[in-house]
């Protein structure tokens, strides 16, 4: 009786030969550093790339901000849509025409929309939707401290309320703007 022998090529293992799993990995530019200086572990995590590219880190206190803005600006937007006269009451302190009215209640009518878009951006968690409403409550914001200041400069009189208002204004757009820049910075690698 005649025992086949099998030979020694057949019987190769490559998990347990390390030389041979090395230069595997070698030529398949697994563990290599990338262009983004990442070592990726794997061929397939190479392949599709790393989720942590897409992920952002969110600065403190941002999801409070777009909660703070997004109440603020429906609070804002239904009271001018609903009570314009006690608004402008409060605001101007002054006698109030049918022209203040219907402005103030399309005022209104622009910032429910404007917060319909900041309440969505609230539940997201695409940094770009988010940049892009932070970016526009920060030029809402500066063109408000704007137009406060220009009316004030036109009226030649800087009122106690105004000046509240216009520092309202630019502190909001100054966080506003803050939180834009945070969520646009590259996170930091682990």
């Amino acid at each position: 009786m005649s025992v086949k022998q099998h030979s020694p090529l057949l019987k190769k293992h490559s998990q347990t030969d390390l030389v041979s799993r090395l230069k595997s990995r070698k030529i398949l530019g697994v563990g290599v550093k990338d262009i983004d200086g990442e070592f990726h572990r794997s061929k397939i995590s190479q392949m599709l790339g790393n989720e942590f590219k897409f992920a952002f880190h969110e600065p403190f206190g941002l999801r409070y901000w777009q909660f703070i803005s997004a109440i603020a600006f429906s609070a804002v937007g239904i009271l001018a849509l609903l009570f314009p006269r006690m608004l402008h009451g409060w605001l101007f302190q002054e006698e109030h025409s049918w022209s203040c009215i219907a402005t103030l209640r399309f005022h209104g009518g622009a910032l429910l929309s404007i917060s319909l878009i900041f309440w969505n951006a609230f539940y997201t968690t695409e940094k770009a939707i988010i940049r892009w409403t932070l970016l526009s409550e920060t030029c809402y914001f500066t063109v408000e401290f704007l137009v406060a200041l220009a009316t004030s400069m036109d009226q030649d009189v800087i009122s106690q309320d105004t000046a509240v208002l216009l520092s309202g204004y630019g502190l909001f757009g100054i966080l506003s703007f803050f939180y834009y820049v945070q969520v646009g910075r590259k996170p930091k690698k682990i």
